[in-house]
């Protein structure tokens, strides 16, 4: 466990600073998955240390241990992990775990706000036409989700790239989009570390939109175009969705697009795999040293309290009756 534990929390520092550089020049789709897995992965192997590191500590109180029938010299003697570490670590669980339940809540209620306005908005297809003179697009996730459009929006357009437009927002819908990002979100509130995925991610996100778009329409730079003059429109609009077209670099989604299609690579995403196996092989080895642990100092415990009855014959039978659940008497077994 001494150097399993700490695993995963260096794994957690690799993800974060070497995911959110390759995910942009892989192809979007799978890279916003690879993503996904490694905030996944990654938030939970933080918290799992962390989670591991605290037990540590809190298994050394002198209270915890006799309530549990371990050994305290046994407990330091097989895993010297610091109570200064341990105590660091268990303040750090209480964070993440406060900004994991403040993060979640907050995402709960912007779901529930995006489905009520779905149902607000007028008509009842896909397509929202608002009569508006700001120039606005985006996505609402829902049951189903919807797409706004403003009028003053159209009208920026040609008719294919008002297609393209459309294709992009139903890519966001179809791909179920906001489920990444909330993901994204709550493992940045985990860790903080991890808060360079989620902006990778919004960008990769608008890239996979983008490619289902000119899949769609057929033609690369007419999305290209759709996209420049639809960013441009909205230049003064600083309040609009995170799904929205005009979302993420602009200029960087424009050169994409009038390029080739971005090839798929598969080393990366082994390499990824790998490093995201051995976080998890990590935590399990440290979860089973820990309990290995335990398990020792409960048979060193047991060893005493038996050297102790055999060297006192007359001393009383312990109120736990059977010795660390081995079966044996914790000491000798007096006559009635």
């Amino acid at each position: 466990m001494l150097i399993s534990v700490y695993v995963p929390l260096l794994i957690t520092m690799v993800v974060a600073v070497l995911a959110p550089r390759a995910a942009p020049r892989l192809a979007p789709r799978p890279a916003a998955w690879s993503l996904a897995s490694a905030a996944l992965v990654a938030s939970l192997g933080w918290l799992g240390s962390l989670a591991l590191l605290a037990f540590a500590g809190l298994v050394q109180i002198p209270e915890v241990a006799e309530e549990g029938q371990w050994s305290v010299a046994a407990v330091r003697a097989s895993d010297p992990v610091y109570l200064t570490v341990a105590g660091a670590a268990a303040l750090a669980l209480l964070a993440s775990a406060t900004g994991l339940v403040v993060a979640g809540t907050r995402q709960l209620r912007h779901l529930r706000w995006a489905r009520r306005e779905c149902r607000l908005l007028p008509g009842d297809t896909e397509l929202a036409v608002l009569d508006m003179e700001v120039p606005e697009a985006f996505a609402l996730p829902g049951a189903p989700g919807r797409i706004v459009v403003s009028s003053a929006m159209l009208r920026c357009l040609d008719d294919r790239e008002r297609e393209a437009l459309l294709a992009h927002e139903r890519a966001h819908l179809r791909g179920r989009h906001h489920l990444f990002q909330t993901l994204w979100r709550l493992a940045a509130a985990v860790n903080p570390l991890l808060r360079p995925l989620s902006k990778a991610g919004g960008f990769v996100l608008e890239r996979w939109a983008d490619e289902e778009a000119a899949v769609r329409v057929g033609d690369r730079t007419v999305v290209a175009h759709a996209v420049g003059r639809a960013a441009l429109a909205t230049s003064a609009n600083r309040s609009r969705p995170a799904l929205a077209a005009t979302g993420g670099a602009v200029p960087q989604r424009v050169r994409a697009l009038l390029a080739p299609p971005p090839p798929r690579r598969a080393l990366p995403f082994v390499a990824g795999a790998a490093l995201l196996v051995l976080c998890c092989a990590s935590l399990a080895d440290a979860a089973t040293d820990s309990e290995q642990m335990i398990e020792t100092a409960q048979r060193a415990a047991c060893a005493t309290v038996q050297a102790a009855a055999v060297s006192t014959p007359g001393a009383a039978v312990s109120p736990h009756g059977v010795c660390c659940a081995h079966g044996e008497p914790d000491g000798p077994v007096q006559d009635r």
